[in-house]
């Protein structure tokens, strides 16, 4: 009989264990992130940077064309096809260039919105952890909540805290 009612006592007790279960809008919260928004500027310029620059250089290298080929007219056909054979292999050499220049700014704005992304996951299992939340969950355009009562989404919490360390 001891036993049932240890049993019983236990199952009600756990009964009365409420899970806290809050959300946050990830898309919002991502959104609103200064430190985000200031990584997003601080590639755009240097996108907008390197966009200019190869603009630039074909330009250059389309005025250097025009002037080769009415260079060429006057040139034999053989030393005319050398050198826009060369002509050819520096074009290429530059557009690899290019290339590879934006592909590493590709790469490193990676690497450093990855950093980010888990700066904020860190944070939400922090924040939850001193709340006591058993769960957190994803919400926003690719989230998992359909539903959730405004006392429960910790978005605006959660990111108050975020700019706040941002600007330390």
């Amino acid at each position: 009989m001891k036993k049932i009612m240890i049993l019983a006592l236990a199952v009600t007790a756990m009964a009365c264990q409420q899970n806290k279960i809050g959300f946050v809008d990830s898309v919002k919260l991502m959104d609103d992130y200064q430190e985000k928004i200031d990584l997003e500027a601080r590639f755009k310029t240097k996108a907008d940077a390197m966009s200019k620059k190869r603009d630039s250089i074909s330009q250059s290298f389309q005025m250097e064309l025009q002037a080769f080929q009415a260079k060429a007219q006057k040139m034999s056909q053989q030393s005319a096809q050398e050198e826009y054979a060369q002509f050819q292999q520096r074009g290429q050499f530059i557009g690899q260039q290019l290339q590879q220049e934006e592909q590493q700014l590709q790469s490193t704005s990676q690497v450093e919105m990855d950093s980010l992304v888990k700066k904020v996951k860190n944070e939400i299992k922090d924040y939850g952890k001193a709340n006591g939340y058993t769960y957190i969950l994803g919400g926003g355009d690719g989230g998992s909540v359909l539903y959730g009562e405004e006392a429960n989404d910790l978005t605006q919490a959660i990111l108050k805290i975020l700019n706040e360390k941002y600007k330390k």
